[in-house]
C-alpha cells in the first residue's frame, strides 16, 4: 500500500489530524511529515507576501493532551449552528477585517453548513489561493508524480544539454533543503560518469528551457517573494542560503543554473569548453542522466507551509501541462478552473490569475475554499490528503509558527494557510472542535487597514470555531 493511502484513512474524523498537528512538520518525503526535522518550517513570523525569514526552526515542544474523550460508540455530538453563529458575528463586526469580509464554516465529514456569510462572495484571496493551486495539481498529477531534469546528448557531436522540467526543488546544494528531490550536485556527478564511460572527457554544454512559455516575470514584477517563473531553476533563484522568505532574486535563473551545472561538471573531471548556450534539446534523445523533485505531495506540503510562491507558480504551469494547455499563467489558469469544476466545484465569479495569490485579480469564495478543504478530506479522494497535512499547524509550523500559539485554546489543533497582501487578509484551514469534529473554515477581508490587527481579528474567528461545540441547533 502506497503511503498517501496510509494517511488517507487516518485524516477523515479529524481525531488523528488533531493529535498530528503537534508533531507534523519535516522535510517532505511522498506527502509524509517526518517529525520535527531538519528545515521544517519557517523561523519567522512574518514578512513579505505572506513569507517567514528563512532561519532554521528549533523543535516543536510537546503539547498535553488536548482532545475530549469521545462519546461511546466514538458517536459525537454535532457543532452547534447557533452557537457557532453567536461566537462568530460579533467577531466578524471587527472594524480590524475592513471593509469587506466573508465567512464558511462546514462540517467536513457531513459536508453541513454550519456557518455562511457572504461565502459565495468571490473575493481576492491572496495566500490562500494556494489551497485551490495545490487541490489541481493533485488532481491532475498525483501525489507520487516528480519532475525530472535531464541531461541529453546534443544535436552536434561533443554536446550535451541541460533540459528543465520545472522542478521547483531543484537544487544546487550539497544538501537539498527539500529533503530528497532534485539535485544538481548528482545530476552532474551521474552525467560525468556517463560521458567517461563514453570515452569522452571534453563537451559543450547548452540548456533548454523552453517546457514553460509566455512571460517569466509575474504581472507584480520584479519581487523578492517569487523569482522569473522557468523551468530551469536551481534553489529558486537564490543567491543565499535562504529556503524561504522574500529576498531579492536572479533575474537569468536557467542560466544561472546552466552556469553552476557546467561548474560542478568541471569539479568531476570533466571540461566544458566556452560558455553555456540556450539551446533546444533533440526530440526523444536518451538521457544520460536523470534527477527527480519531491514528489508532488511533498512539494504541495511545503508551498503551504511555507507560502512558498515560487513553488505555486511551478505547481499551476505543471497543472497546464497535465491538462494539454500551454505552460503559462494563462494555461496554468485554465488549467486550474478545469480541474477544480471537475470536482464539482462551484466556480461562480472565481479567477486563479496565478497560483500563488500574489496577483489581485484572483477571485475565490470562502465557499469554494471550504468545499475544497472538505474535498480533500474526503475518504474518497485520498491523493488531495496532502493538502491537509501541509498546512500550517497554529502555534508551532510555518506561517502560523506564531499565531494562536501558546495558551489559545486552537494551538495544535488549528491548521490553516494565511494570505496577506496590502489590504488583505485571510485564513482557510482545519480544527477540531471539541466534540473531536473536524471542521474546514474560511475568513476572507479586503480593504483591512492593517495586517497585524487584522490577523488577530481571524485568529479570534478561528479559535471561536476551534471551542464552540454542543449538540443541537
Amino acid at each position: 500500500m502506497r503511503t498517501w493511502q496510509l494517511v488517507a484513512g487516518s485524516a477523515v474524523a479529524g481525531l488523528a489530524l488533531a493529535v498530528s498537528a503537534v508533531v507534523a512538520a519535516g522535510p517532505w518525503d511522498s506527502g509524509q511529515r517526518k517529525a520535527e526535522r531538519d528545515r521544517a518550517a519557517s523561523a519567522g513570523v512574518t514578512g513579505g507576501a505572506d513569507h517567514g525569514g528563512g532561519g532554521l526552526p528549533q523543535a516543536a515542544p510537546s503539547a498535553p493532551g488536548v482532545l475530549p474523550g469521545l462519546a461511546p460508540g466514538g458517536a459525537r455530538p454535532a457543532t452547534a449552528p447557533a452557537a457557532l453563529a453567536a461566537a462568530l458575528k460579533p467577531l466578524l463586526a471587527d472594524p480590524a477585517l475592513g471593509a469587506a469580509r466573508s465567512a464558511s464554516v462546514v462540517d467536513a465529514a457531513s459536508g453541513t453548513v454550519l456557518y455562511a456569510d457572504g461565502a459565495a462572495d468571490p473575493m481576492t484571496p491572496a495566500s490562500t489561493v494556494k489551497i485551490v493551486t495545490a487541490v489541481a495539481a493533485l488532481a491532475a498529477l498525483g501525489p507520487e508524480h516528480r519532475i525530472a531534469t535531464r541531461v541529453v546528448p546534443g544535436a552536434a557531436p561533443g554536446t550535451i544539454v541541460l533540459v528543465g522540467g520545472g522542478d521547483p526543488s531543484l537544487s544546487a546544494r550539497k544538501k537539498n533543503p527539500a529533503g530528497p528531490g532534485g539535485s544538481l550536485v548528482v545530476l552532474a556527478g551521474d552525467t560525468a560518469q556517463a560521458l567517461k564511460a563514453a570515452g569522452t572527457t571534453t563537451v559543450t554544454l547548452g540548456f533548454d528551457d523552453s517546457l514553460y512559455t509566455g512571460p517569466a516575470r509575474h504581472p507584480i514584477g520584479r519581487n523578492p517573494n517569487l523569482a522569473p517563473v522557468s523551468a530551469l531553476t536551481a534553489d529558486e533563484g537564490r543567491p543565499d542560503d535562504s529556503v524561504s522568505g522574500p529576498v531579492d532574486r536572479t533575474d537569468t535563473p536557467a542560466e544561472d543554473a546552466a552556469a553552476t551545472f557546467a561548474t560542478l561538471l568541471r569539479e568531476r573531471g570533466i571540461e566544458v569548453t566556452g560558455g553555456t548556450a540556450r539551446t533546444k534539446a533533440p526530440a526523444g534523445a536518451e538521457p544520460l542522466a536523470v534527477t527527480h523533485s519531491t514528489p508532488v505531495a511533498g512539494l504541495v506540503e511545503r508551498m503551504l507551509t511555507h507560502s512558498d510562491n515560487d513553488i505555486a507558480e511551478a505547481l499551476a504551469r505543471q497543472t497546464a501541462l497535465a491538462s494539454g494547455q500551454p505552460a503559462s499563467f494563462e494555461g496554468g489558469e485554465k488549467a486550474v478552473a478545469a480541474k477544480l469544476a471537475g470536482l464539482g466545484m462551484d466556480l461562480s465569479g472565481t479567477r486563479f490569475a496565478d497560483g500563488s495569490g500574489l496577483n489581485r485579480a484572483d477571485k475565490v469564495s470562502a465557499g469554494l475554499l471550504t468545499a475544497l478543504l472538505a474535498k480533500a478530506a474526503d475518504p474518497a479522494r485520498p491523493e488531495l490528503r496532502p493538502v491537509l497535512t501541509g498546512l500550517p499547524v497554529a502555534g508551532f509550523t510555518g506561517t502560523l509558527r506564531a499565531r494562536n500559539a501558546g495558551t489559545s485554546p486552537a494551538a495544535g489543533l488549528l491548521r490553516a494557510k494565511t494570505g496577506t497582501l496590502s489590504g488583505v487578509n485571510s485564513l482557510a484551514g482545519t480544527v477540531v472542535d471539541p466534540s473531536g469534529r473536524l471542521l474546514v473554515f474560511a475568513f476572507l477581508a479586503s480593504d483591512t487597514p492593517g495586517a497585524e490587527a487584522a490577523e488577530k481579528a481571524l485568529d479570534r474567528l478561528a479559535s471561536a470555531v476551534a471551542t464552540t461545540g454542543g449538540g443541537g441547533a
